[in-house]
């Protein structure tokens, strides 16, 4: 358990796990530095730690696309990323962090995934 229930990013983490208590791994991150502020994860071959960093970069890159193609007034909600048996998600806050989630996509429905993600995001900004 890589987080403490004394600051938002923790009690969000928290939250996300009572909600969700199948999820494989989850985190809130700082899209500036890239840093995990909370985290947890259920299984061993994941280090939500690290797939922030890495998660930080698909962010930013997804912003400079939006810049190019002059989409102003547009917003980045969240990103999906489906795999053979997982689904990441990505959702982005208004004070440049993001909550990571990883969940088994034969455990947990991808609507109900980000209706969670969407009711505690608000507690970051």
């Amino acid at each position: 358990m890589a987080y403490s229930t004394n600051n938002p990013a923790g009690k969000v983490v928290q939250e996300i796990i009572n909600d969700l208590p199948g999820l494989v791994a989850v985190a809130v991150v700082d899209t500036t530095s890239g840093m995990s502020l909370a985290s947890h994860t259920n299984s061993p071959n994941i280090n939500p730690d690290t797939a922030a960093a890495y998660n930080t970069e698909v962010v930013k890159q997804k912003q400079k696309a939006m810049a190019a193609l002059k989409l102003t007034g547009e917003v980045i909600e969240d990103i999906l990323i489906t795999l053979s048996n997982q689904i990441h998600l990505l959702k982005l806050t208004e004070n440049n962090k993001f909550i990571y989630l990883v969940v088994n996509s034969r455990d947990t429905n991808l609507a109900i995934a980000r209706e969670v993600l969407r009711s505690h995001a608000a507690a970051l900004n």
